[in-house]
């Protein structure tokens, strides 16, 4: 699939050779100008290697933006295309991907003089996971379109959670949750969550982990809830540290004893006992609400039967 011409070849070879030599801007340039061209012509495999060589070039030279713009080129090129979703075009992301730098984030200031440098390197952090994140969810939307899985290929998935949770210098658990429960690997979701413990107060941590239950819980994956908090256990035995004891917690564990059986009642029953801790995130009901759909049949009720049942409650009191 990927032959190409001696030309092209050459191409590429004087390209890289621009990079190297520090003339990032205008092989940046001149790669995009031989896109359009190759596109113009539907020359589309030679626009893919195109990208692929410039984006990964780009990126081992520390050159993240033009990077990441190349790498949006290399997926809307599999979509003006129509490639299907095979292993080898998702191995070709994948290669792109592993050039984004991955670096330490620090998340506390120590001395007043580094003020500066650590704001260089934040805004150099959120540049890399803005422009990473781009890239895949790009890759994500082409490969539920042309063939593989319809909420996105779980390797995909499974790449953006990983850099979303280590690189952003503000994290956003709840967005890294999402790409994590519609991957393939509880126990990596498990060692995110952990190191988020550490870093974050006891009230965060525990909410997130209740969220990724939660979350796996909504789409039925009762396995992967189990599993997810069998690993939170291994890996805080490892890490030879505590994970949260709260209210909350508590629920989720009860929750996932309950849903082993048919126990609406009981179900019912822990959502009225644990209601104040669930109050603690306003989307934790909505979801509750959607687990009683799945497991039990019970059926949500809409917007009006909410209000109005609300309304004869108060009447009642």
């Amino acid at each position: 699939m990927r032959r190409s011409s001696a030309a092209t070849t050459m191409t590429l070879e004087k390209l890289e050779k621009s990079v190297q030599a520090g003339n990032y801007y205008e092989a940046q340039q001149m790669y995009k100008s031989l896109y359009v061209r190759y596109m113009t012509a539907q020359k589309y495999e030679e626009a893919l290697n195109l990208m692929q060589s410039g984006a990964s070039i780009q990126l081992r030279h520390g050159q993240v933006t033009c990077g990441a713009e190349l790498a949006l080129l290399f997926v809307e090129t599999l979509i003006k295309a129509k490639i299907p979703y095979t292993r080898e075009a998702l191995d070709r992301i994948g290669t792109i991907f592993s050039e984004f730098p991955q670096l330490a984030v620090p998340h506390k200031l120590l001395e007043e003089d580094d003020l500066r440098k650590l704001s260089e390197i934040l805004v150099a952090a959120k540049a890399r996971v803005d422009g990473c994140s781009s890239f895949l969810k790009a890759a994500i939307k082409w490969s539920a379109a042309y063939g593989g899985p319809s909420k996105g290929a779980a390797e995909l998935h499974d790449m953006l959670a990983q850099y979303i949770s280590s690189q952003s210098p503000e994290l956003d658990f709840a967005k890294a949750s999402k790409y994590f429960v519609n991957g393939s690997h509880p126990k990596a979701f498990a060692v995110a969550l952990v190191d988020f413990s550490e870093k974050s107060y006891i009230g965060e941590a525990d909410l997130a982990i209740a969220r990724g239950i939660l979350m796996y819980l909504v789409s039925g994956d009762l396995r992967d809830a189990n599993c997810l908090m069998d690993e939170l256990r291994e890996q805080s035995t490892l890490k030879e540290i505590v994970l949260p004891s709260t209210p909350l917690l508590q629920f989720v564990e009860y929750l996932l004893l309950t849903l082993e059986r048919d126990a609406l009642p009981l179900f019912q029953l822990l959502r009225q006992n644990y209601k104040s801790s669930i109050s603690r995130d306003s989307s934790f009901n909505e979801l509750l609400d959607e687990i009683a759909e799945r497991f039990y049949g019970v059926r949500r009720r809409s917007g009006l039967q909410s209000i109005l049942g609300d309304m004869f409650k108060m009447m009642e009191n």
